[in-house]
């Protein structure tokens, strides 16, 4: 992630107030941070919201534009959580909107595509967390890496770089049917030679 050591600060910043920069989110690991919550105690949550900084770029309108966590701070909303730490990269505030944005994308700060992977205008992402949508094919990316059918990268957005060649593979009724038939499936084409492209591709199986 591409930002100027000057420009960096903490603040505590309320939750609802933070602007995303992009439009879906996959579901499943929103609900997999939610049950992750619920067994910590008070102390632990504490612990997590003092650790877990939301880094965001302080943009147009005096506002601030997450561009990491949006899946635990979707999570944590509907938890009941209302404040968190946020860690400010850079501040932009005094550029128009256009060019804003493009800096934003200069820097792959944003992610501007639907649920289906259509690109978007930048006046199409929600004006807050709770208006991000569920794309399945980023939830089976999400599931897909921790089932180690790829590495984690540092890629931006890597892991919706695979929802998006899963959408080519898998149909949508075939997931919505059966996530763990699906993910089976993405397990397989993981490894496939047409898919090496993708950040984290840990190569074919062995014949073996």
């Amino acid at each position: 992630m591409n930002h100027t050591s000057a420009d960096v600060h903490l603040i505590t910043t309320k939750l609802e107030k933070l602007r995303p920069t992009q439009m879906t989110v996959g579901y499943f690991e929103v609900t997999a941070k939610r049950e992750h919550w619920k067994t910590l105690d008070k102390k632990a949550r504490a612990q997590a919201i003092a650790t877990h900084w939301f880094p965001a770029v302080h943009g147009p309108g005096n506002e601030y534009f997450v561009v990491d966590h949006h899946h635990l701070g979707l999570a944590l909303i509907e938890e009941g959580v209302q404040t968190v730490q946020m860690m400010v990269l850079k501040d932009l505030s005094w550029l128009e909107p256009t060019m804003f944005w493009r800096v934003m994308e200069h820097n792959q700060w944003a992610h501007p595509f639907g649920p289906d992977g259509t690109r978007h205008d930048y006046d199409h992402l929600p004006d807050s967390l709770t208006g991000l949508t569920d794309d399945p094919y980023r939830s089976l990316a999400g599931e897909l890496r921790r089932a180690g059918g790829y590495a984690k990268d540092a890629t931006p957005f890597s892991e919706f770089l695979w929802a998006d060649y899963l959408r080519l593979k898998i149909s949508a009724k075939r997931l919505q049917k059966n996530f763990d038939k699906a993910l089976k499936d993405a397990l397989a084409l993981a490894h496939g030679d047409d898919a090496r492209y993708l950040p984290g591709w840990s190569g074919k199986f062995s014949a073996h």
